[in-house]
């Protein structure tokens, strides 16, 4: 287990965690590496070329955009979404960039932003992942200074070619509690006679008591105020600064109305659901089901206008999550402290469950389908209300096999190369699906024929047996049969 919660749940922007989260990461670690190579100053030109799945549906999901940002300098959780317009068109105006904030270069997308369309991997020979970049740095006189190859493989993580490529280059974490499967948690759990979030709890504990890894966390409180907490309130304190994000993400989707950029003319719903659904009140017994789908919807509508979200586990499906939190806390019964402790325990077993997707399998739909994305999130998010639920660990890991049992083979094909149809509506039918596979675990007392192991790896094999045309790419599905307006 070399995955923390606060790397999987990260704060960033929309509309997509591997097509915008990892490629500003990406360039903005580029602009970094030059600054301590002390080239920086010598750059007079980059260069940067997108292949696979960023080169096919980039423009679409802001790709782009992303390495603009990032070559200026600017981080996916810093970054304020309201300037991105006046920077973004600051560079195309002028076709100069100012390099990590500072040396001002030349810059002309259509010459040094290359979507290399026909290319699916930056060397062709070779077999790696499907959103690869390369970045070069080149002096005055052409020589080049740098070059380096990104791949961003899902919910905004990234790795270099060298780190692609090395052998067990991330077992360097250590946890009191290491799992490479879910039978290994359910093992650990069971020996120390502990819940799988309190066994989740422990490692995070012991990731941030260790000074060699830095993991951004978000904070609620001063860091004066953080002196005299222990580090399991620091963790806790955390996971609900991340809760509040994502809840202030879906009250401006639900608050927000109008067109959806891109093209597509496709319309907010959220807040038009809502307001139906408040004037219904409780005379429907499925309005807890609707208000799960606005939730989940409205995330996802702030995702695909470029807004603030939290990836869960990537952005295309950070609406499920959030759904199910909501959903928990409106609708099942409790006090204020047992619904914090639900909280807690809902995000701390989602992301044991998200790690052993991240871990064994892939989180990214260019690489696996949508599977990889909401069928994920799916998972996650049943589990996690099992949890919230105090039911057993046996029961969450039944729950979240239920939710991928279900969401096998599902592709990746949006319209436009624009994650909004079918990724929003997706949203709210992997939360529904969620709700229902974890009841269905509750109400099961034996064991149950398939593990969650067996289904990870079979969506993984799955996934890798998908034709391409169906994983990022707009080259089949909706997106090939559904004419562009």
């Amino acid at each position: 287990m070399n995955t923390s919660l606060f790397e999987l749940f990260k704060i960033g922007i929309g509309p997509s965690s591997s097509h915008t989260v990892g490629p500003m990461r990406a360039a903005l670690r580029f602009t970094r590496e030059l600054t301590e190579k002390n080239l920086l100053e010598q750059t007079a030109r980059v260069n940067v070329d997108l292949y696979g799945s960023l080169a096919l549906t980039g423009i679409g999901h802001g790709t782009d955009r992303a390495i603009l940002l990032g070559l200026l300098g600017e981080a996916p959780d810093t970054v304020d979404p309201y300037t991105v317009e006046t920077k973004i068109a600051a560079i195309r105006n002028t076709n100069t960039l100012a390099l990590g904030g500072s040396k001002t270069i030349p810059f002309s997308e259509a010459e040094d932003l290359n979507f290399r369309r026909n290319q699916m991997y930056p060397d062709p020979a070779v077999h790696s992942h499907p959103n690869g970049m390369r970045f070069t740095a080149f002096d005055n006189a052409g020589r080049k200074l740098a070059e380096e190859v990104f791949y961003s493989i899902g919910g905004g993580f990234i790795v270099s070619e060298a780190e692609r490529t090395a052998v067990s280059a991330t077992d360097t974490r250590t946890v009191p509690y290491p799992f490479r499967s879910a039978a290994d948690l359910l093992a650990l759990a069971k020996q120390h006679n502990l819940t799988i979030a309190h066994l989740m709890l422990a490692n995070e504990v012991a990731l941030l008591n260790d000074p060699a890894i830095s993991i951004t966390r978000p904070q609620t409180i001063s860091a004066s105020s953080q002196i005299n907490l222990s580090a399991e309130q620091k963790i806790r304190a955390s996971i609900l600064a991340l809760w509040q994000i994502m809840q202030q993400c879906t009250e401006r989707g639900i608050a927000t109305e109008g067109i959806l950029p891109g093209g597509l003319n496709v319309r907010r719903r959220a807040h038009r659901l809502a307001e139906r659904l408040n004037t219904i009140g409780s005379k429907d017994p499925l309005a807890p089901i609707d208000w799960v789908t606005v939730y989940a919807m409205a995330v996802n509508e702030e995702n695909a206008g470029g807004g603030r979200v939290v990836t869960a586990p990537t952005n295309g499906a950070a609406g499920v999550i959030p759904a199910i939190g909501n959903y928990y806390l409106r609708f099942i019964d409790g006090t204020e402290a047992e619904k914090e402790e639900g909280i807690l325990r809902y995000f701390l077993t989602a992301a044991a469950i998200g790690i052993l997707y991240k871990e064994n399998a892939s989180i990214s739909g260019a690489e696996v389908g949508c599977q990889g994305e909401v069928g994920v999130a799916c998972s996650m998010a049943a589990g996690g209300l099992v949890a919230a639920l105090n039911g057993t660990n046996a029961q969450i890991e039944h729950a979240a096999e239920i939710a991928m049992e279900h969401n096998l083979g599902m592709t990746c094909d949006p319209i436009g190369g624009l994650v909004q149809i079918p990724c929003i509506e997706r949203n709210g039918m992997g939360a529904v699906k969620a709700i229902n596979a974890a009841r269905m675990a509750m109400h099961e007392t034996g064991d149950h024929k398939l593990s969650l192991d067996q289904i990870i790896a079979t969506m993984y094999q799955t996934g890798l047996d998908m034709q391409s045309r169906y994983k990022e790419t707009s080259l089949a599905g909706l997106a090939l049969n559904i004419i562009e307006c």
